[in-house]
């Protein structure tokens, strides 16, 4: 297969596992794909475990990546967490505008793109969330959707960094 890209396989554990559930898991994965060299594997963990998954990786191909992170460096920003923060337990890669953060946090595309500007800054690979609802893909507005997630959440970057951007549709 002819590809500009390496493939990735990033596994987004959303809100799931303690840090003892999560080192078996990383172990078992260590173990399941210690040959797998064709694609990127990346770990999302919750905030909580990163530490610890951090550590536990370090001898392998598996990357670690994170589930969201602030547009902001650092503050009063109860909560959010800053790509220098992420960048300390060594996270490569950061999910942004996940439709659940979307839909319960109400992110919005301008948003989305002041989170990759800071992203980019911050040297983490971002993986973009896009993707329809349900009643928008039954109205047919799957293509429109997408359009205006992409250029929405897309905007203000620079043409090296939009082609740095992985794009994952939901």
């Amino acid at each position: 297969m002819d590809k500009d890209r390496k493939l990735i396989f990033a596994g987004n554990w959303k809100m799931n596992k303690t840090v003892a559930e999560a080192l078996d898991l990383v172990h078992d994965l260590k173990l399941d794909l210690a040959n797998v060299r064709e694609v990127d594997i990346v770990v999302c963990p919750p905030f909580t475990v990163l530490a610890e998954v951090s550590k536990s990786i370090l001898d392998s191909s598996i990357r670690l990546g994170a589930q969201d992170m602030s547009e902001h460096n650092f503050g009063a920003y109860t909560g959010e967490i800053a790509a220098g923060m992420l960048k300390e337990f060594s996270t490569r890669y950061v999910i942004l505008g996940h439709s659940e953060r979307r839909q319960y946090q109400k992110e919005t595309d301008a948003l989305i793109a002041q989170k990759l500007l800071a992203a980019h800054a911050a040297s983490l690979k971002p993986i973009v969330c896009v993707g329809e609802t349900l009643a928008e893909r039954e109205a047919g507005r799957t293509n429109s959707v997408l359009e205006t997630q992409i250029n929405g959440c897309l905007a203000g970057l620079s043409k090296e960094q939009v082609q740095e951007t992985i794009i994952a549709y939901e």
